[in-house]
């Protein structure tokens, strides 16, 4: 049952998520707008739509919390509607499904290229990303209708209030809901990550030592460039895989103990203990978008030219 207004903490976490949503819009529109500018929109899709993705969850952070501040009279088919939509914040976890799967696919992607170079560029067509970028869609697509159709029964609005649950008709059904979550958005994608790209490290790292080996003329700038390839590799590994796993790792577990525990807990309990671990969440997903994007020179760049106090320095 969701709180008349909200008060104390969950006014201020309102206004903080608000906050995050703000800037996750102004990153990764940035971003999508320096990888458009340095033409490398065209070069890596999927970075592409993993920025798409991620700025439509930080736009529906706007949507779902500046609702929640104002606190509307619901009534009605569409008062349930938005309750069901705002309640839980499904029109957030709508898009991070999809870039949770989108991350996924650009490991996939990764992985084929560095591991499998030769198959990769014969078969590695575009379409088939482009496929992946429709099935991350797909995928947010069919947790969003699955989720909302699970609560759209169980919700009712009353007084202008909204009364919003999830429709499990046994404790089975919400371990069950709870396993499938935490292991196809969790443990799946931790799995992918740890798997590829220590894949990709150990190639990495084989052709250095056979580089090495050689030690012919222009080696040393060879030696170079491929210690420069592992350093962004175990960057990305740590900023990816470490930082995904960290950042959610509270949720899922809050997650667990909401749906598994054989009691129900109270309203305030739950609404908090969600709060506070989709925090650290929420906040990754403002982040994201600089972990891949200025890993290219020319995002960089453009990024760089965009800074007000670099352009007065050159000019003096």
């Amino acid at each position: 049952m969701a709180p008349t207004s909200p008060r104390g903490f969950e006014f201020y976490f309102y206004c903080a998520v608000l906050i995050i949503g703000v800037v996750g819009t102004a990153t990764n529109g940035l971003i999508l707008y320096a990888l458009v500018v340095s033409k490398q929109h065209k070069k890596h899709p999927l970075i592409v739509n993993q920025n798409i993705l991620d700025l439509t969850s930080s736009f529906a952070m706007i949507i779902t919390y500046s609702v929640k501040l104002c606190n509307p009279y619901l009534t009605g088919p569409f008062g349930k509607f938005l309750c069901v939509m705002m309640d839980g914040d499904n029109l957030i976890w709508w898009a991070n499904s999809g870039a949770v799967v989108n991350l996924a696919g650009i490991t996939v992607e990764r992985y084929l290229k560095v591991v499998y170079p030769i198959w990769s560029k014969n078969k590695l067509r575009k379409w088939v990303i482009y496929l992946a970028i429709g099935i991350s869609w797909i995928m947010a697509n069919v947790s969003c209708v699955s989720n909302v159709a699970s609560k759209y029964r169980a919700s009712a609005v009353k007084d202008g209030i909204c009364f919003s649950r999830h429709g499990f008709v046994s404790n089975v059904d919400k371990v069950i809901y709870a396993i499938w979550d935490v292991f196809s958005f969790y443990f799946v994608i931790i799995f992918i990550f740890v798997f590829c790209y220590s894949r990709i490290l150990a190639v990495v790292r084989r052709q250095a030592r056979v580089m090495a080996g050689h030690g012919a003329a222009g080696s040393s700038a060879g030696q170079a460039q491929s210690n420069q390839i592992q350093n962004n590799i175990i960057k990305t590994v740590v900023l990816v895989g470490v930082l995904y796993a960290i950042s959610w790792l509270p949720m899922y577990i809050a997650a667990i103990l909401i749906y598994v525990y054989p009691y129900a807990l109270p309203g305030v309990t739950r609404h908090r203990m969600y709060f506070t671990t989709v925090f650290v969440g929420y906040s990754y997903m403002c982040t994201n978008p600089f972990i891949y994007a200025t890993k290219f020179d020319p995002v960089k760049q453009v990024l760089l030219r965009m800074i007000p106090c670099k352009k007065a320095n050159q000019a003096v």
